[in-house]
């Protein structure tokens, strides 16, 4: 296990209890002792992930043992069919893509994929995708949307490629197109944050009638980073920058932008993926069940208020401005 900076004193209960736990001497007072540290370590992840700062939850969200894409889709799903390409310029493995079976529902499942090594993460640009990923996966949502399949989105991205070939193969336009048409899609459409949700590469396949969020990940209108390097122009602002953006789950619960938060185990998504997967499980049967007895008219038109409702604000009088 790879510990991050503020698991330090969950790292050394651990290796207490290793220690412990190998030693070729049994007694009574060793099976005691073995006892108490292990309520020690419980207690003390409790404590330490129950009061995360927005920084935190950051690190948490990009830990590389974080389960990804592919990794749901082999504990989550069966039968997976990957589909490739946008007929236009070729296929980007930042954005993956297919039909597979929720037991016994076929779906269309897709979302973005860091890799675990940087061979792998080279492959897949970070997670970031170009225009042809977007046009690909909207390509295959509105073929789901022809033959009546529901459509489950993962989304994992510290925001769309950001390269010259991106931006001049219709970066931006790709993204709205996007957005549009999925908030018209005559299908159920469930979205699920599982790590970083980062600016419009997250957006750009977020538009469902369901959006959720694991509990330890982001959803944000940019990076920490990249709002520190804008407002205090150096990256080493970006706890300070995470505190301001109000993106943890918490946050975006209460403001009504998610409509559930998935909870993760005991010390996060990265230390049990089968936990993860189950409890992902259950909410995407749940709530597939729900949206599949609501009719077509219905759903799409709930999904648009779902969205027209964001960003409220209140309007004062001109008269007690002038005050």
């Amino acid at each position: 296990m790879d510990y991050l900076s503020f698991e330090q004193p969950i790292a050394d209960l651990q290796a207490e209890l290793d220690a412990l736990s190998q030693s070729e001497v049994t007694s009574p007072e060793l099976a005691e002792r073995v006892r108490e540290v292990r309520q020690r370590l419980t207690q003390t992840t409790r404590e330490i992930y129950d009061n995360l700062t927005p920084w935190q939850v950051v690190q948490v969200a990009r830990h590389k043992n974080r389960p990804y894409t592919t990794d749901y889709l082999s504990l989550v799903f069966r039968e997976f069919v990957e589909l490739h390409g946008d007929r236009k310029f070729g296929d980007d493995r930042a954005l993956r893509v297919g039909f597979a079976r929720l037991d016994e529902q076929k779906v269309l499942v897709l979302g973005h994929q860091k890799g675990r090594d940087f061979k792998e993460r080279s492959q897949n640009f970070f997670g970031c995708a170009h225009p042809e990923g977007y046009r690909k996966v909207m390509a295959k949502m509105r073929l789901a949307a022809k033959f009546g399949l529901p459509i489950i989105t993962f989304i994992d991205t510290p925001g769309a490629y950001p390269g010259i070939g991106a931006e001049e193969r219709g970066q931006a336009q790709v993204i709205a197109e996007n957005m549009f048409e999925m908030s018209r899609l005559p299908t159920p459409i469930i979205c699920v944050v599982i790590g970083e949700g980062g600016s419009g590469g997250a957006l750009g396949i977020g538009v469902g009638d369901r959006v959720a969020m694991l509990q330890y990940s982001y959803y944000s209108v940019i990076s920490p980073e990249g709002c520190a390097g804008i407002l205090w122009k150096s990256h080493e602002h970006a706890p300070r920058a995470a505190d301001c953006l109000k993106f943890t789950s918490k946050h975006l619960k209460g403001f009504g932008i998610v409509d559930d938060v998935i909870d993760e185990p005991l010390g996060g998504a990265h230390r049990d993926h089968q936990h993860t997967a189950a409890t992902l499980r259950s909410y995407l049967k749940k709530n597939l069940k729900e949206l599949s007895g609501v009719p077509l008219e219905k759903l799409l038109a709930k999904r648009y208020e779902k969205f027209r409702r964001m960003g409220q604000f209140q309007v004062e009088p001109e008269a007690q401005l002038s005050e």
